[in-house]
């Protein structure tokens, strides 16, 4: 096992080195029910002193019916600058296939994400294509409640386009299904899939879009800062991407790792080794 990263009490003695920061936002600034209001005074301080801040998530909605959900969980807007969704990058995609069928597997809280449109929603036997945005109803389904759906589909040959690659997600203190899951056991099948969030750099392109404009001027990937709780998607993206990651443990990765408050470092090190990634830094939760 390598030493690995060290574990940093504060984002303070990192901040000075970066420009920008992407957070990501289920775990790291809330947990889907309230608000951590460290982590938003972190990004705060870093904004007041000249940082940028883009937040990027992979919910499958588009980002201005995200800021709608930050308002009502009480995120400071003065935390960020902008937001990018993989319901952004989703929404370009379907975009580039104008006048195809769609069949639909996801929640009604997700339909924000066809706007605009002009999309024909049909069952999935008449369908030209899937996407995927999560379960219908993850609050008692799991994957395997789709198994058979998701079979016959790939019987058909249809691509899936997945609008969250989150595996799961925290609601609570409780983990719930999500988009990626199903999208795996799809691919699992045989099935084709284009995941639309991280980590694939479509989104972080348009995130590094976004701090360009709020700056006034790119920011250099090696002055950027992912900030991010899931090993699969965000220090993985941020791997890819070729910018450094603080890793949060007290988010999807928690129980894993020991005690939330106090994580086992043995057993953090020991997630990366298996990885074969690690970020620039740890830190329990976001705290300036």
């Amino acid at each position: 096992m390598t030493a690995g990263p060290t574990l940093t009490e504060r984002f303070s003695a990192l901040a000075p080195g970066y420009d920008a920061v992407l957070s990501d936002v289920w775990g790291v600034i809330h947990n889907g029910v309230e608000a951590f209001a460290d982590a938003c005074d972190a990004l705060i301080r870093f904004r007041a002193k000249g940082g940028r801040v883009v937040l990027i998530t992979n919910a499958p909605r588009p980002g201005a019916v995200v800021v709608k959900l930050l308002d009502r969980l009480k995120v400071p807007r003065e935390a960020y600058d902008a937001i990018v969704s993989s319901g952004d990058v989703t929404r370009a995609v379907m975009e580039k296939r104008a006048g195809k069928k769609v069949f639909h597997i996801g929640p009604e809280r997700d339909l924000p994400i066809f706007d605009g449109l002009g999309l024909s929603f049909v069952p999935w036997r008449e369908a030209d294509y899937v996407v995927c945005t999560g379960l219908a109803d993850d609050e008692i389904e799991t994957p395997e409640t789709y198994r058979g759906l998701l079979t016959d589909i790939r019987a058909r040959g249809l691509f899936m386009l997945c609008g969250n690659p989150d595996l799961v997600v925290e609601r609570g203190t409780r983990l719930v299904y999500c988009a990626g899951a199903l999208a795996d056991l799809y691919g699992e099948l045989g099935g084709e899939v284009l995941y639309a969030g991280k980590p694939h750099a479509p989104i972080y392109d348009q995130a590094m879009q976004r701090v360009a404009t709020a700056r006034g001027s790119a920011a250099p990937l090696a002055r950027t800062l992912a900030i991010g709780d899931s090993v699969r998607t965000d220090l993985t993206g941020a791997t890819r991407y070729g910018i450094d990651c603080l890793f949060v443990t007290a988010g999807i990765h928690a129980e894993e790792l020991g005690d939330r408050h106090d994580p086992d470092l043995s057993a953090v090190r020991k997630m990366f080794d298996e990885a074969g990634i690690a970020p620039k830094a740890i830190t329990r939760r976001l705290v300036w």
